[in-house]
């Protein structure tokens, strides 16, 4: 606002002010003063305006239409609006400048952060070791070291008060013994994880790692964080035997000169958690044939498929030997093995033309082989048949009915059913073979299972709804995951308890006859102790109906049984997949906080007897969360009968099920960070 040079008295017509204002910005005038213009009358007594001041009303306006309409007014023209294009320059380099500046601080207090991670102070300090932790005593039935105390027992306050707490010894780094640590409470016990690998490997992605859609680590977190968390303890070595009379578990390692060391473990609670081993099936000739259990198994692969590749474009190779090499074969039509075959293919069909000779795509065949039907045969009908019509428009051979015989180094002989329902034995030229037809037990769970006279699965240890080991002390050994069933013994327990029921009555169980009121108090029993059998139990009246088959309105001992026996052939054996395994190391850390939090109260009335882990907690219920696969640029969804596929969109909702359940940040970074890798500069193509 200029002055103005002499003192002046100016009258001030509204409407001569504002009426230029509205023909100028029409927009920035309120309506009120929009009609103050056209209607005001002359203003008197306005403010005077002099060279030096303004001349302030000794009372303000209460009108908020003056006060608006009497503004410092300025005998300079308005200034001139700028054109759309200044605006947009200007707000563009307004928001770069803001955006450069975040950046820039952003990547500013990493470096802060970087630079704070580093340390020049020495951080060791004397700590105290027992003389029983570098000096063992020797005992149990081979006279083997005995560790009682470990040499990170005194590591810190938190470890020397959980000297005294209950031993839990945890075999294995898979998904249940994972789910386990998470769930304990770090002052409950004294955690020892014992493992040959000394990381977590996040299983539901292997076949992605073994193309380079992922790199190796992005699947892996170290098992000595997790362990840290409960202020554990890991012992990279393997289980060899179970002394179950003293509690003592056999352990052996690899020391610094090559020699295997055997040592006893003592626990108090040991939970069995090894996995499984993969099935033969008593096929000759399974060392040509690749598996994917492990991250070596999945570098292995890797390199085979690189190898025939380089090997296919060199001028020596014969058409007959190149067609060999690029042919790649897949045992097993369950969820691993197709969705290596669909990870293949796209490596084949999006990767190879940018690197390899093009005549490479042309010959490249990939085969998968299913003894059953359909391939994902456990899946919904209409997702198999689709998972099939979308690997024939990728022209992935899928050969149903067919049984593996043979595996040779350059072929693999199978039989198969034609169209007059004949078996025929073909043979197929291939270069590489991966093997992927069920689950088999380790040798540590085929020498328990041999100790215990319940244990009669062979492929599997046995346990009870609380994931107790059968034929072990009560309470002491558990088993979790692939290398554990539940056994479902609907009918042998409840005829137990009905013999004991009625020979508290003075009758004859063969005699005794049950009321609906007492078929449902039966009913309840069974859901309590098998929750698996729920589902078999919901019309009590329909099964109560149709089982007594004299219509005297009471069950027999024989009606009764047979009732039993029909939905224990009903109840399935549990899927051998991670979330079974997640579920049970979840409820086994949870009843375990609650064992430790009723172990004072035991202790004071001195219970140290019976079915604890009944009396404190439920017995174990199965959730199938459902179940998904990739099968080539799209994906298929099962949930509890909810069926869906698709394409791309599949594919995001299939990565993003996957990145929720990673493991930790560190793995979803990675995760990410490799997707994206892959959509700006292709697969890794590269053997290490």
């Amino acid at each position: 606002m200029t002055r103005i040079g002499a003192p002046q008295v100016l009258e001030v017509n509204a409407k001569r002010v504002l009426q230029p204002t509205l023909q100028r910005w029409p927009r920035y005038i309120p309506d009120y003063a929009r009609r103050q213009a056209h209607t005001a009358k002359p203003l008197h007594n306005c403010r005077q305006l002099t060279s030096t001041t303004w001349r302030r009303p000794r009372q303000p306006f209460s009108n908020p239409i003056k006060r608006q309409l009497l503004r410092p007014i300025s005998t300079d023209p308005i200034p001139p609006r700028h054109g759309p294009v200044f605006r947009f320059f200007y707000r563009s380099f307004a928001y770069t400048g803001g955006f450069i500046l975040v950046i820039g601080g952003l990547v500013l207090g990493f470096f802060i952060y970087d630079a704070s991670t580093y340390r020049e102070d020495l951080s060791y300090t004397d700590i105290p070791v027992s003389a029983e932790a570098l000096y063992p005593r020797r005992g149990g039935p081979k006279n083997l070291p005995v560790a009682e105390s470990l040499v990170s027992d005194d590591d810190s306050p938190e470890n020397s008060r959980a000297k005294n707490k209950p031993r839990l010894v945890v075999l294995g780094s898979g998904w249940g013994s994972v789910a386990l640590l998470k769930q304990l409470n770090p002052e409950d016990y004294h955690v020892t994880v014992v493992s040959p690998v000394n990381y977590f490997l996040f299983t539901p992605m292997l076949p992605s790692a073994t193309v380079g859609t992922l790199e190796l680590r992005s699947l892996v977190e170290p098992i000595r964080r997790i362990v840290q968390r409960v202020k554990g303890h890991f012992l990279r070595a393997a289980a060899v035997d179970v002394v179950l009379s003293e509690r003592l578990l056999e352990v052996a390692q690899v020391d610094a000169a090559g020699e295997e060391r055997h040592f006893y473990l003592p626990y108090d609670k040991l939970v069995i958690g090894v996995g499984s081993t993969t099935n033969a099936h008593g096929v000759k000739g399974l060392e040509n044939c690749h598996f994917l259990k492990t991250i070596d198994d999945a570098c292995k692969i890797r390199n085979k498929i690189l190898q025939n590749l380089e090997h296919a474009c060199l001028p020596t190779t014969t058409d007959d030997e190149r067609k060999r090499l690029l042919s790649f074969v897949v045992s097993g039509g369950g969820p691993t093995g197709v969705e290596f075959a669909a990870e293949l293919f796209d490596l084949l069909n999006e990767d190879l033309g940018r690197s390899f000779p093009k005549i490479l795509r042309n010959e490249v065949s990939v085969h998968v082989i299913q003894s059953r039907g359909h391939i994902l045969n456990t899946y919904d009908e209409a997702l198999s048949r689709y998972a099939e019509e979308r690997f024939a428009h990728d022209q992935v051979e899928v050969l149903t009915n067919s049984r593996v015989k043979e595996v040779r180094p350059d072929k693999i002989l199978f039989s198969q059913k034609d169209g007059n329902g004949e078996t025929v034995t073909k043979e197929l030229p291939m270069g590489f073979c991966l093997w992927s037809t069920g689950v088999a037990q380790t040798d540590f769970c085929k020498r328990i299972a041999a100790k215990l006279e319940n244990q009669n699965n062979r492929h599997a240890l046995e346990t009870d709804t609380h994931l107790r080991l059968n034929g072990a002390p009560l309470g002491t050994v558990y088993a979790i995951g692939d290398c554990s069933t539940v056994q479902n013994n609907v009918a042998d327990h409840l005829v137990s308890f009905l013999r004991t029921l009625a020979i508290e009555k003075g009758k004859d169980p063969e005699k005794m006859n049950i009321t609906f009121a007492e078929w449902r108090k039966i009913a309840q029993r069974v859901k309590k102790r098998f929750p698996q059998a729920s589902d078999h139990l919901r019309r009590l009246d329909r099964l109560f109906e149709q089982y007594d088959k004299d219509k005297s309105g009471t069950l027999d001992f024989g009606e009764l049984h047979e009732l039993l026996v029909q939905i224990d052939s009903k109840l399935t054996s549990l899927p051998a997949t991670a979330q079974r395994a997640h579920q049970q190391g979840q409820y086994l850390g949870r009843k375990f906080r609650k064992l430790a939090q009723a172990a004072p109260g035991m202790a004071a009335n001195q219970v140290d007897y019976g079915d604890l882990d009944d009396a404190v907690y439920k017995a174990f219920e199965y959730h199938h969360l459902g179940s998904l696969a990739y099968i080539g640029n799209s994906a298929v969804f099962d949930f509890n009968g909810l069926s869906f596929s698709g394409g791309l969109l599949a594919v995001y909702l299939w990565r993003s099920v996957y990145f929720a359940q990673s493991v930790s940040f560190r793995t979803r970074v990675l995760l990410a960070m490799d997707w994206s890798k892959r959509a700006m500069f292709g697969r890794d193509l590269m053997s290490y």
